[in-house]
């Protein structure tokens, strides 16, 4: 089989790499017959181009990249790729970042922490922020969408490089009337940028409560092989 190397971004928070080694771990288990490897864009261990190469010199001529990101951003677009590029002797196909298709498991992990049919409920989703405004748009529609469906105030916030942040977001919902205020998680894992946007939150408002990372659900590692799966027909059409 054409192996499997899933990429996170790193981070110097350990608790980051762990989540997503213990990910990995699912996804693993669950393809015994796939060479399954972790690897990180930078930050921490071992990075995916180290990753490429060990392959390359174990006599691999192919490999899927699984991009374990939530946006199609910079470090989708721009960094993987070049870093790709910079291994010879590989046919890589880089799959879909995970995006959308986990917006289930988000709103799961919200309505672990939250009363999603309380009318005074009001949504902060937060996400890591991005200097490409169409990756922070499909923030802002998930979160419009969930409005429209559920029938609670909610709005999109980000840690870095875009607006509104948390205390914005915050003000919004009390604004629109909301009486209680819930954090859900657009991250796969725990980290620096998770810990800002709960101190800021509890800054804002003390009573909030915060939705868990999305990479401990079972179906994260299930979409990780459906975007493997999906990159191998792409290669076997274009053989």
């Amino acid at each position: 089989m054409i192996p499997l190397v899933a990429v996170a971004h790193g981070s110097r928070d350990p608790r980051s790499a762990a989540t997503v080694r213990a990910l990995v771990d699912r996804v693993a288990a669950a393809a015994p017959s796939v060479d399954v490897r972790v690897s990180f864009l930078d930050l921490s261990e071992p990075l995916v181009t180290d990753v490429l190469r060990d392959l390359v010199r174990s006599g691999h001529r192919s490999a899927v990249v699984v991009p374990l990101l939530l946006g199609s951003a910079f470090h989708a677009r721009v960094d993987l790729p070049a870093l790709v590029a910079q291994v010879p002797g590989l046919r890589v196909t880089i799959a879909d970042v995970l995006g959308a298709d986990l917006e289930a498991v988000a709103f799961d992990r919200l309505a672990a922490v939250a009363d999603v049919t309380d009318p005074g409920l009001g949504v902060v989703l937060a996400a890591v922020g991005s200097s490409r405004p169409a990756a922070n748009e499909a923030v802002s529609a998930l979160a419009r969408r969930w409005q429209s469906r559920h029938g609670f105030r909610a709005v999109a916030a980000f840690a870095s490089a875009a607006k509104p942040d948390v205390p914005a977001a915050v003000a919004k919902l009390r604004a629109r009337g909301a009486t209680r205020i819930a954090v859900a998680s657009w991250f796969l894992a725990p980290g620096l940028l998770p810990d800002r946007i709960a101190a800021l939150a509890r800054e804002a408002e003390p009573s909030v409560v915060l939705a868990d990372c999305l990479a401990g659900d079972p179906r994260v590692a299930s979409l990780v092989l459906e975007r493997y799966a999906t990159a191998l027909a792409g290669m076997a059409r274009s053989a």
